[in-house]
């Protein structure tokens, strides 16, 4: 954001005076874009690795017209092109109107692990989601990697012991800057969803299960992303003395890391990752966290909320689709590949099982489609059946089985194939759905209207698709999303029943040998 300028009168200018201060956003097409407000103070210098401190209110106006800073990351598809700096807490709001009408409120947090991404991508941008649904989307940036998750315990002391988990108390300014100023944009504070896809989906989790994200939302959608466990501190440990050696620091003088350029320090975490093939993450810390979020139970303190989970059907073939030959691959090659995911002596059990539910896949896609039930799959379900157990709010489960055409139609139903369908955004992401057709614009509808009435009431229950009744260990509904989308009885149950005999990737233990 920039101090006061005159107004270009070539656009249609709006003014907001949050408890901060006053900004200016713009007016388009019946939506007010608010962009790059701060929700909290740049987190560089002193206040690197420290719980986030607040905005300093100002005098006058300050534009709110165009993104932040994203926290910095290394360059790649899930960085925005724009800049990167530790000056990233940053708000971004779509409204109908700065009004006094208390819309529901749907707060997305982005993917890309707890390491990288941007609230910026144009699949994320919120006017067609606001315009359909008269609600307020509101977007975020925040730290990650080894800004927001480096664990310093009690080395540094006090201001420094809750460093592994500054990336989620950054999320928990984010929900307090909407609870104190949403109204002020036409939202309901008492009405927040929070929503998120992959690694957005993994901070979803993490607010049901943390004390401090209690009171400041209403409902969470998890979507590709169900974080059952976090890092042990003295996992974290580990990463931060592997970090320490690849900065050459010692680790009596610790207090140098606040010292280390942003370029070094974003080099440096991206080595100890490779060598280690661990994240910088949240941490169990006994502070922001005192138990793992949803194992050995779902968590109490949020059990009255309601809840939407699921997956998209062969998650996976967008990231192994990156191997050598993955989409041209033998039933020898499947049977050496799937080693990787179940034992070697399940490896024919898991063959025979999904190939009796999906009785015309190649093995390609047997392969994406066993990988992503293990990694994906079996943890949405874990966390569904975690909360009925518990007796909590409704639990919806959904499973995305549309397939696409894109690229030959060989990704079948990719990992990140949900954002543009429930933001209504399919033109800015053809290389996902391809073409707009009728079959994309059906896809949208069920999609983006589920979600919006999951955000209204809490139920998902629309007109786009069938009843959808909750989560139940008894009959399972499970809704699919498909052209027409249709409610199955534990769709594919000898494939659940299969992954059944797994506990979670998440135990750390990602990989079998």
């Amino acid at each position: 954001m920039s101090p006061l300028t005159p107004p270009d009168l070539t656009e249609d200018l709006v003014v907001v005076e949050t408890a901060q201060g006053k900004v200016r956003g713009r007016r388009r097409d019946g939506v007010s874009i608010f962009k790059g407000m701060r929700y909290g103070a740049d987190t560089g210098g002193p206040n690197r690795f420290r719980p986030p401190q607040p905005v300093a209110p100002w005098s006058g106006v300050q534009d709110a017209l165009a993104f932040g800073d994203q926290c910095p990351q290394m360059r790649g598809m899930l960085a925005d092109k724009g800049p990167m700096s530790e000056d990233c807490l940053r708000v971004n709001v779509w409204t109908p109107g700065a009004d006094a009408a208390g819309r529901p409120v749907m707060l997305w947090f982005h993917g890309g692990g707890f390491e990288a991404g941007s609230a910026s991508q144009k699949v994320y941008d919120g006017t067609r989601l606001t315009l359909r649904g008269d609600v307020v989307v509101v977007t975020i940036n925040h730290r990650l990697n080894v800004y927001g998750h480096c664990y310093l315990g009690d080395r540094m002391g006090e201001a420094y012991a809750g460093s592994g988990n500054a990336g989620y108390l950054d999320l928990i300014a984010a929900m307090r800057w909407v609870r104190e100023n949403i109204a002020a944009f036409g939202g309901d504070p008492d009405k927040v969803t929070i929503f998120g896809q992959s690694g957005g989906g993994r901070k979803v989790s993490l607010c049901y299960a943390g004390a401090d994200a209690q009171g400041l939302f209403a409902r969470g959608i998890v979507q590709s992303g169900s974080h059952l466990r976090i890092q042990t501190p003295e996992q974290a440990t580990r990463l931060t003395d592997a970090l320490l050696a690849q900065l050459e620091i010692a680790p009596a003088d610790i207090g140098k890391l606040l010292e280390v350029p942003v370029e070094t320090l974003t080099r440096a975490q991206l080595r100890v990752m490779r060598e280690t093939r661990s994240r910088f993450s949240p941490v169990l810390d006994g502070l922001a966290f005192t138990e793992h979020p949803f194992l050995p139970q779902a968590p109490a303190r949020s059990s009255a909320l309601p809840m939407m989970v699921g997956t998209t059907r062969t998650e996976l073939s967008n990231q192994l689709g990156y191997e050598d030959g993955a989409f041209d691959l033998d039933m020898a090659e499947l049977r050496r590949r799937l080693a990787r995911f179940v034992p070697s002596e399940d490896v024919e059990d898991a063959i025979a099982t999904f190939r009796g539910s999906n009785p015309g896949a190649s093995p390609s896609e047997l392969y994406f489609t066993i990988a992503s039930a293990r990694g994906y799959v079996l943890d949405a379900t874990i966390m569904a059946e975690q909360r009925v157990r518990a007796g909590a709010a409704p639990t919806y489960l959904y499973q995305l089985t549309w397939r696409s055409p894109a690229d030959g139609g060989k990704h079948i139903s990719q990992h990140t194939l949900d954002l543009p369908f429930m933001f209504d955004n399919v033109a800015a992401a053809t290389h996902l759905t391809g073409p707009e057709s009728e079959e994309t614009r059906a896809m949208a509808r069920a999609m983006a209207d589920t979600w919006i009435s999951f955000a209204r009431t809490g139920d998902p229950n629309n007109a786009a698709i069938p009843e959808w009744r909750p989560y139940d260990l008894t009959d399972r509904p499970t809704l699919l999303f498909e052209v027409p989308p249709r409610l199955a009885s534990d769709p594919c149950a000898a494939e659940r029943e299969f992954m059944s005999r797994y506990e979670t990737q998440q135990m750390g233990r990602t990989l079998h040998r």
